[in-house]
């Protein structure tokens, strides 16, 4: 297989890993698990998982520059994507903070374009398009709720486009794992701090509870992110950002089976739209990266 097949299977596949996210932690607050608790659990628990997975594999931390990119995505990029995004869910639709969390794709095209010169190529723009659209039509979100919760929305898609784009430049120099496990350790110290600081936090009170905190730890967080950074090193951030737009279709369809939750005639059409926009981002050849200086 090639190279850029190869990085757009494993984003894809990181996209459905992502997707279960609402399954899992639907089984966790069920168990009386909150959103800033159950954040700090799934960073600190896949924090652990990977230090020792590190250890086994002999593997070195990164260092100078690449660390400190990394600490920033974790500590300020995913940790401040996942506060922002849970704490518009208090005052938001779902549906809407959804929507609202994949207007990072064109972020990442456009910032990229901007910062980096990165070139706006019309396939990158047609697939953005389609997987755009049909993500609008098949989360059916309606722009609701109190603003503040708007603005937090449109926070945590700015907080993952900044996660994103360092990600393209810094995390394809080291080992996935390498890049993961720091990644998720900078986002547990730094939800470690926040829970310092007078945020209640509520343990599982059940198995139930604890397997849901545990899957998401482990499949929506360990194994998605080095998908996702395994992936993003072979095609780069702006494709790599395209590609993950399949998640909504793949939350969709793991609501349907575990959830109860029926798909209608609109989200159908609006995921056959998504999985144009991802084959059409999948049939673009990769543009070799660069290496960042320093």
């Amino acid at each position: 297989m090639l190279p850029s097949r190869k990085g757009a299977l494993l984003v894809v596949l990181a996209g459905a890993c992502y997707g279960a996210i609402p399954v899992f932690a639907r089984m966790a607050r069920a168990d009386g698990v909150d959103s800033a608790s159950m954040v700090f659990l799934r960073f600190a628990l896949s924090a652990a998982a990977l230090m020792l997975w590190m250890h086994w594999q002999k593997l070195a931390l990164p260092r100078g520059r690449t660390l400190l990119a990394l600490i920033a995505m974790g500590a300020i990029g995913y940790s401040g994507m996942s506060l922002c995004f849970f704490a518009a869910l208090k005052t938001v639709p779902a549906g809407t903070v959804s929507l609202l969390l994949y207007l990072y794709p064109a972020l990442v095209l456009l910032l990229s374009a901007l910062l980096f010169g990165e070139a706006l190529s019309r396939t990158r723009m047609a697939a953005l398009l389609l997987s755009s659209l049909g993500m609008i039509i098949t989360v059916g979100a309606a722009f609701s709720g109190a603003l503040s919760g708007l603005l937090l929305g449109v926070g945590s898609a700015l907080f993952y486009a900044a996660y994103v784009i360092t990600g393209g430049r810094y995390a394809w120099r080291v080992h996935p794992l390498a890049a993961t496990t720091v990644v998720m350790a900078s986002g547990a110290v730094s939800n470690a701090l926040l829970q310092l600081m007078g945020q209640d936090f509520h343990l599982p009170a059940s198995a139930g509870g604890w397997l849901g905190v545990l899957l998401l730890a482990g499949v929506s967080t360990v194994a998605a992110t080095a998908l996702f950074l395994a992936g993003m090193a072979r095609v780069g951030a702006s494709r790599a950002s395209l590609l993950s737009t399949s998640e909504p279709l793949f939350t969709l369809l793991l609501a349907a089976a575990f959830l109860g939750e029926a798909l209608n005639a609109t989200q159908i059409v609006g995921g056959a739209l998504i999985i144009g926009g991802v084959v059409l981002a999948a049939a673009e050849k990769a543009k070799k990266l660069q290496p960042v200086s320093g």
